[in-house]
């Protein structure tokens, strides 16, 4: 006779992509842990995403993230949201608690996780490349942690705008636009270097973000977003300037981390999620 298995659910909504590295960290936690869990994509379309959450909540999901277009549309179909989803105004994870499905976003908290590795924002400046979906959530993020200040370099005045009354609305820090309408200059009282935007992600691996490399100091850390490839330009220039300089891949795994924490409770060991990752992209 078999046997009567039930592994706790969890996983993400997204649109159709390939071999998924969040799917593959997350399955090699449960297998490194041996966990009677299972973390499975399910491609859903925008118009489907309603019902999409309903069936999470009907059959019993323990949570689920979310990729773009799914951020912000998945509020309505909430039943609350943490602090920093509710700042952020977008959610990338969801994790029922006491029966209900509560919006929380841990794009910010996984960079930070990454960044406190090397460096504390307390009381440092801040130069932030972006203000999308990402950006917002490593700003709120950095803000709260008590980054000094957090300068947003965006094209768009509108969301760079709207992100810095944000910052200094709702947080302590001092925050300020930068339009980026010419090479960026970093002022040298910066601390910490951030890319958010999607300058230099796969397939477009020759495009450079518009700074001046010589306005890079050896005293300054420097961090990319960008977890394909992990090795950007931006990265590679940093360590050529004496920069101590951070990929994507620390704040992909310190997500998944935090996530697995807010499901099951449990601290889950990095390293084998980070090996999984780097077998997926083939680094």
């Amino acid at each position: 006779m078999a046997a009567n298995f039930k592994a706790e659910l969890v996983g993400s909504f997204s649109t159709p992509c390939a071999e998924n590295p969040t799917v593959a960290m997350m399955e090699a936690a449960f297998v490194h842990h041996a966990m009677d869990w299972r973390y499975i994509n399910a491609e859903v379309q925008p118009d489907g995403l309603a019902a999409a959450v309903a069936g999470a909540r009907a059959m019993g999901w323990r949570g689920f993230n979310l990729s773009i277009p799914h951020k912000v549309a998945v509020i309505e179909h909430l039943d609350g949201l943490g602090e920093s989803a509710s700042l952020i105004g977008a959610v990338n994870t969801v994790v029922r608690r006491d029966n209900k499905l509560v919006g929380e976003n841990t794009d910010g908290k996984g960079f930070l996780k990454a960044l406190q590795t090397v460096v504390d924002p307390q009381n440092k400046s801040v130069v932030m490349f972006g203000a999308g979906g990402a950006a917002r959530a490593v700003a709120v993020e950095l803000a709260l942690a008590g980054a000094s200040r957090i300068t947003v370099v965006n094209r768009s005045v509108e969301r760079g705008q709207g992100l810095v009354d944000l910052l200094n609305d709702k947080t302590p820090t001092d925050a300020r636009l930068q339009v980026w309408q010419a090479t960026f200059e970093l002022p040298a009282e910066t601390d910490i270097v951030i890319n958010v935007t999607s300058i230099g992600l796969y397939p477009d691996l020759d495009a450079r973000i518009d700074y001046n490399v010589e306005t890079l100091k050896s005293n300054m850390v420097v961090a990319d977003a960008i977890t394909n490839p992990p090795r950007t330009h931006f990265v590679r220039d940093a360590e050529s300037r004496g920069c101590r300089a951070l990929d994507g891949l620390g704040m992909l795994v310190n997500q998944g981390v935090i996530a697995l924490k807010y499901w099951t409770d449990r601290d889950v060991d990095p390293e084998p999620m980070r090996t999984r990752v780097e077998q997926v992209l083939g680094l």
